[in-house]
């Protein structure tokens, strides 16, 4: 007796020591993800604390449900066989884990978010903005609250468990929700992302045809950033009926902005603005401009790298391809350290590198992408069988290797390694689909820039899916395993106090199934084409050259001459990015800058001018689109939609077989086209105006 006595402390201190030192190391992980994104010697303390716990809390979970599944009841006859913590150690970390985890979710990083967001100077004012600026969603939740209120104290009478357990059920409810939505459309897109990088000429087309829409983007965040800028310039000469401390706040935003008082042209660029400035400038409106210019600059920073990176990996991919002829990959760079982790090794030889990215690497994707592929279908068969057929979860089998042994644990080392790689996966196909699908707002992860709130924003939907898919993995397992865990004990009972909280938490998994075969079969794609917001195909029949539609084509030649620009200046052109391509760079200090996207939409149609004619174009396009954007009408909506439905009702083409359907019934009179009218097009079409003359739309 006292040998095992001796044997399990010995077992515990071998075990807890691992545990800190894992502990460790994803609290270092941690930290250099977030200097990757947030330059830690400016960052305040306030801002770095919480986004490092938001990170360290959620991740250590990875490892905790592993401990707690090899340290159940069940285990007892040989910890030794995996790593393991006395039962109360579990209880206590997973009390500090979670409720740490759900103060930073519900409380302190939504507040500093909108802290941090406000453009306010003084910490008072930020405070009471950021507290109006939630107060809305806490009215809602505390409204459900109540209503989850009154339903508890029906089936269980009031307790102070009751209390809780409506707080952790809400919570977990929530969390579960959006996390079942995310990773079931990460499931599918991340395998599928890195099969379809696996083709180094299919990426190199994807990344020409993001072109387009990003250079876009990325013009307008100028545009949009260059007008607040200039707003700032107009609001500093006129700034004396201003009081002392707005003055200096004046200054400060001035100071701050990239515009230069003695550049020629300025005044007349901020005259042509014409900035909507107030009679007399308040702190709101100060506030407001403030804020308006961080979340520009944000704005611009994000799209400014996003340019930059698809710019480099269409040149290193467009390298690979051109390597095709003399076998031999060499990058050219002048500064090695631009290379990618395999251009780094100085061991490979162009002839070896030629192979390995041409040859080595995309097979090396495809099978990764068929075992990630194959690890979705488990996922998805398990989440639907858990709740009527437990025994035929796959991740239960692999995770638990000896149910039924008296002598060995039910779960062992090696259950616990597969156990957290499980996790792992299913919680980064969550987070991939959080940068995946753009539906965010403003939000964005720059490198070394990103935006205070969007930091926030990030780690709080790190802390918010983590604890939900944790409990919901633990579920997967046999009930004589799971229900056996401390996680059980402390968050399972509060779930499962009522038969609705049991219900949801074991049928609603099922619905992962939804988004998953949304995104194989492309629905949301398809929906935005029904309602007509698709983007037109570049290979149509009228436009070969796939210029003005946004095309690969295009993205092709936006991406060449940026190459060119920065090859002439010694680097990727990145410096008079925030100009047109076809426009000089001496001549944009003196323009106003609204016009620079419609002079690339004007040079997508016809891109091979001559330079007088480009410049009388992009001139009278400069005046047109001026007028046109101050034409803000319900007449000038109705005009575009009318024409948009006649369009599709006349484009559209019957299959051979659809053509003799119906043919011996007559259509009613009022459907029948007009013989005296030479208009054209169906009567359903002339219900939206026809065309008396080529080129015009009859309203």
């Amino acid at each position: 007796m006292a040998g095992d006595v001796r044997t399990a402390a010995v077992t515990s201190i071998g075990s807890s020591i691992f545990a800190v030192l894992s502990i460790l190391v994803i609290a270092t992980i941690a930290l250099l993800v977030i200097r990757y994104y947030l330059p830690l010697r400016t960052t305040p303390a306030y801002l770095l604390v919480p986004v490092f716990l938001a990170l360290t809390l959620p991740s250590s979970i990875i490892l905790l449900v592993p401990i707690d599944l090899a340290s159940a009841d069940g285990n007892d006859t040989k910890h030794s066989r995996g790593v393991w913590l006395p039962e109360r150690v579990i209880l206590v970390a997973w009390r500090i884990t979670y409720w740490l985890t759900f103060m930073l979710t519900w409380f302190i990083l939504p507040l500093l978010g909108e802290y941090c967001d406000s453009g306010y100077r003084d910490a008072r004012s930020r405070v009471i903005y950021s507290l109006r600026s939630n107060l809305r969603y806490q009215l809602i939740a505390l409204a459900t609250g109540i209503a989850g209120l009154v339903y508890f104290i029906l089936e269980n009478g009031f307790h102070v468990a009751s209390i809780k357990g409506l707080v952790m059920a809400l919570a977990y409810a929530w969390g579960l929700t959006l996390a079942i939505g995310l990773m079931g459309h990460g499931l599918v897109a991340l395998p599928r992302t890195i099969f379809r990088n696996a083709s180094v000429s299919g990426r190199l087309r994807r990344l020409q045809a993001q072109a387009p829409k990003l250079k876009d983007n990325l013009d307008e965040a100028t545009d949009k950033l260059e007008e607040l800028e200039h707003t700032v310039y107009q609001l500093k000469r006129h700034k004396g009926g201003a009081s002392r401390e707005q003055q200096e706040w004046i200054d400060e935003l001035a100071e701050s902005s990239t515009i230069l008082d003695q550049r020629p042209g300025t005044a007349a660029a901020v005259q042509a603005t014409n900035p909507s400035i107030p009679a007399v400038v308040t702190d709101r409106y100060l506030a407001d401009l403030t804020r308006k210019l961080k979340r520009a600059r944000h704005r611009k920073a994000r799209f400014v790298n996003e340019w930059a990176n698809l710019v480099q990996q269409a040149q290193d991919t467009q390298t690979i391809l051109d390597s095709s002829s003399s076998k031999k990959l060499d990058w050219g760079r002048r500064n090695p350290q631009e290379s990618s982790l395999f251009g780094k090794l100085s061991f490979l030889t162009p002839a070896m590198r030629y192979k390995l990215h041409m040859n080595v690497l995309p097979y090396m994707r495809m099978g990764f992408a068929g075992f990630l592929g194959l690890a979705s279908i488990l996922i998805v068969w398990s989440e639907i069988v858990k709740s009527f057929a437990p025994q035929l979860s796959v991740i239960g089998l692999t995770v638990v290797h000896h149910p039924d042994s008296k002598s060995g644990g039910k779960v062992n080392f090696a259950g616990q390694l597969i156990a957290a790689a499980w996790l792992l996966y299913m919680d980064s196909s969550a987070l991939y689909a959080v940068s995946d699908v753009k539906v965010w707002g403003n939000r964005a992860l720059v490198k070394r820039q990103t935006y205070a709130e969007s930091a926030c924003w990030y780690s709080l939907q790190v802390a918010k899916l983590t604890v939900p898919l944790s409990y919901n993995f633990i579920t997967l397992m046999p009930p004589t395993v799971y229900e056996d865990t401390s996680f059980h004990f402390f968050l399972g009972k509060l779930i499962d106090l009522t038969p609705l909280g049991h219900g949801f938490s074991a049928f609603f998994p099922c619905l992962l199934l939804i988004p998953a075969l949304a995104t194989l079969f492309n629905l949301y794609g398809k929906m935005k084409g029904v309602l007509g917001f698709g983007v037109l195909e570049d290979d149509s029949e009228e436009n070969p050259s796939g210029f003005g539609t946004g095309g690969w084509r295009e993205g092709r030649s936006l991406i060449d001459r940026e190459i060119q620009s920065g090859t002439a200046e010694g680097t990727l052109g990145l410096a008079s990015r925030g100009a047109s391509l076809d426009l000089e760079r001496d001549a944009a200090a003196t323009t106003t800058p609204a016009p620079r996207r419609a002079e690339r939409t004007e040079n997508r149609q016809q891109p091979f001018r001559d330079d007088n004619i480009r410049e009388a174009n992009r001139t009278f396009n400069s005046i047109t689109n001026q007028e046109e954007e101050q034409d803000d009408s319900p007449r000038h909506f109705y005009q575009d939609f009318t024409e948009r439905v006649r369009n599709t009702f006349d484009t559209a083409e019957q299959p051979e077989w659809m053509k003799n359907i119906g043919s011996a019934f007559k259509a009613p009179k009022w459907m029948q086209r007009d013989q005296r009218d030479d208009t054209g097009g169906s009567g359903l079409a002339r219900w939206f105006g026809g065309r008396p003359e080529d080129g015009r739309v009859r309203l």
